[in-house]
């Protein structure tokens, strides 16, 4: 079924030819068949500079963009690096000193919504915008955790000195961005660029579209392969490509994504462009009745990532909403029986999840009212034990559920909560028995695996 936005496709391409089949006879619109559409090509003499110079320097940048669709379409790298000189990011390079262009290395979402409004409007209320970068940006905790103990401060390292913010520059900010600080010349500083796609930049705007559509080709095909989404959404707490390989929809890509069509123009890839979908078709792509969105919290329902899992609200998005365009996602390729209990899979899962870890907190709140918890919840083994419950295996029992991955739903999730619990129930007991803390932490240092 064609949604309104791909009927208005077809009758351009109607109207653009200039006649139509109607009952087994041709029709045809004079007025129209003469219309002259005219495309003009070139480059301003700024732009040509900017594309020598680099061809030279940097042949990789330049070659990337020639094959991508901003080339065809005659954008430059002028068009997108090009400020004012009073913005906070305006600098000069070698060939522009002295004259009245200044550019910046960082090109923020404030920048490609001049040419795709639509786009960033979505994005920006999605949790890949302003949620991502809270962690590494505001959260006090998490903060903590980069700096005084991934950053070794609690054994000396000085805080803010290179190595100290080494976990956060090659690690954290890479996935949920940071906020981007620049020195007297404009230009980043205490590597703080480049970063995730939550990045927030000097210009006040949020957000890097080049982590799903890499620099320079910004290919739409890129961004829908299940890769795109791998550099961050993996590992042991939330190991979302790997579960996505071991479901039916990844055995499927692996098996015959190189036969299927990845270069469809938005809104017309939908099945049979492809056999199975990947994490772009469920999350971002139109397909059948919807129209693509880059917002990926509109067709989620739960909350799969925090300490219990809710119904999804407020900045995080409409769950009861996300669940109604989740099953229209699913429809295309699935009938009601099996959508339905794969939707009543995960709802199960989720409480099984929630019925753990309310039972936990229970036990927590008690040690804590008998002041039977450490101060620091990295040497106490019940709180350690605690967040791998939550932030590692719980997370991969939820969205192995979510995904079709029965393994990491099993032997990676349920399997190891179930032990999991069961240590911090036996730590709980002894404290409680004894009135005192173990003096040594007996939980591994990596955590269950």
């Amino acid at each position: 079924m064609w949604t309104s936005g791909k009927r208005v496709v077809m009758w351009m391409v109607i109207f653009l030819m200039g006649m139509a089949t109607q009952g087994g006879a041709e029709v045809t619109y004079p007025d129209l068949a003469a219309k002259e559409f005219k495309i003009v090509r070139g480059y301003s003499q700024e732009a040509l500079a900017c594309i020598e110079c680099h061809a030279a320097k940097t042949p990789g940048v330049v070659e990337g963009w020639k094959l991508g669709k901003m080339a065809h379409a005659g954008v430059s790298c002028y068009d997108c690096h090009t400020v004012t000189q009073r913005s906070p990011m305006a600098s000069q390079c070698e060939g522009l000193k002295g004259s009245e262009t200044y550019i910046s290395p960082m090109v923020s979402s404030g920048t490609c919504s001049r040419c795709h409004p639509v786009e960033v409007e979505q994005f920006q209320k999605s949790g890949h915008a302003k949620l991502a970068g809270i962690p590494v940006i505001e959260n006090k905790k998490f903060l903590k955790l980069m700096y005084h103990f991934e950053g070794a401060e609690f054994i000396g390292n000085p805080m803010g000195s290179p190595s100290n913010r080494a976990a956060r520059s090659s690690g954290c900010q890479m996935c949920h961005g940071t906020q981007v600080e620049v020195g007297a010349d404009n230009k980043p500083i205490k590597e703080t660029w480049p970063g995730g796609v939550g990045t927030r930049y000097p210009d006040g705007t949020i957000g890097n579209c080049t982590v799903c559509h890499t620099r320079h080709t910004f290919s739409i095909a890129e961004a829908r392969k299940p890769e795109a989404c791998a550099s961050c959404h993996l590992g042991p707490d939330h190991p979302n490509i790997e579960i996505y390989t071991e479901s039916k929809h990844g055995q499927v890509f692996l098996a015959h994504g190189d036969e299927w069509e990845w270069d469809s123009a938005p809104d017309t890839w939908e099945p049979g462009d492809y056999t199975a979908p990947t994490c772009a078709t469920c999350h971002m792509s139109g397909i059948g009745e919807l129209g693509t969105t880059h917002n990926i919290n509109e067709r989620l329902k739960w909350d799969l990532v925090h300490q219990r899992s809710e119904i999804r609200s407020g900045v995080r998005g409409d769950g009861k909403k996300g669940e109604v365009l989740m099953k229209k996602v699913c429809a295309n390729c699935h009938g009601t029986t099996h959508i339905k209990v794969q939707r009543d899979t995960l709802d199960s899962t989720v409480a099984l999840y929630n019925l753990y870890w309310d039972k936990a907190v229970v036990m927590k709140k008690d040690l804590e009212a008998r002041k039977l918890l450490k101060d620091d919840p990295w040497k106490d083994g019940f709180q350690e034990l605690m967040y791998y419950l939550w932030h590692h295996t719980g997370r991969r029992a939820r969205h192995g559920a979510a995904m079709g991955g029965p393994d990491y739903a099993h032997w990676h999730g349920f399997f190891q909560i179930f032990q999991v619990y069961k240590d911090m129930e036996a730590l709980y007991n002894l404290r409680v028995k004894t009135n005192g803390i173990e003096a040594l932490s007996p939980v591994m240092s990596t955590g269950p695996l």
